[in-house]
């Protein structure tokens, strides 16, 4: 798991909740002396240990705490690809061109890195499918990302967007339409 992602989650805990939640759950996971750097890969059990306990301590279900999650990374993501994006892009043009910008980009910098294969069929001007593959099981992160990129596109109420598959299975069919 890229460092960044795990940066970005303590930021998350501690904006939502507070300071003294991340510190639980670093805890909690056998983490507490480790010490996020954005620029490490880090194993993805750090990840998952953390979203459990999280999980836990919430009593939300951890599908749910990846959403809300993968809601609250894009502007950042966004900031972090803007050379890599053009003007005229909306939610659905994002997503279709995600795999082969930002993703192939991470792969090329940071090897050990591995994010999602997104594999995008657009079947309209207003309509797409995504199957997210990964060992990682998160398309519950994929699916919060989708909602936060049509929130960032101020498309939110216009577009839907539906797993038509388990959320935690290594493949994962999202629907997403603008109406």
């Amino acid at each position: 798991m890229h460092g960044t992602i795990l940066t970005l989650l303590k930021r998350y805990v501690q904006t939502q909740y507070d300071h003294s939640t991340w510190v639980k759950l670093m805890e909690l996971s056998g983490l507490e002396h480790l010490e996020f750097d954005h620029k490490t890969a880090y194993p993805d059990e750090h990840l998952y240990a953390l979203v459990g306990h999280a999980a836990e301590m919430t009593g939300l279900p951890p599908g749910e705490l990846h959403e809300k999650f993968g809601e609250y990374l894009v502007p950042d993501l966004m900031y972090m690809y803007q050379k890599l994006l053009k003007p005229e892009w909306k939610t659905l043009d994002m997503l279709e061109h995600t795999e082969h910008t930002m993703h192939r980009q991470v792969r090329q910098e940071h090897a050990e890195n591995a994010p999602p294969v997104l594999d995008v069929t657009r079947i309209g001007p207003d309509e797409l499918y995504i199957d997210y593959v990964s060992p990682r099981r998160m398309g519950g992160l994929a699916v919060g990302i989708v909602r936060g990129l049509a929130a960032y596109y101020d498309e939110a109420d216009r577009i839907d967007v539906m797993p038509t598959t388990t959320e935690d299975g290594q493949r994962v069919r999202i629907h997403v339409r603008r109406t």
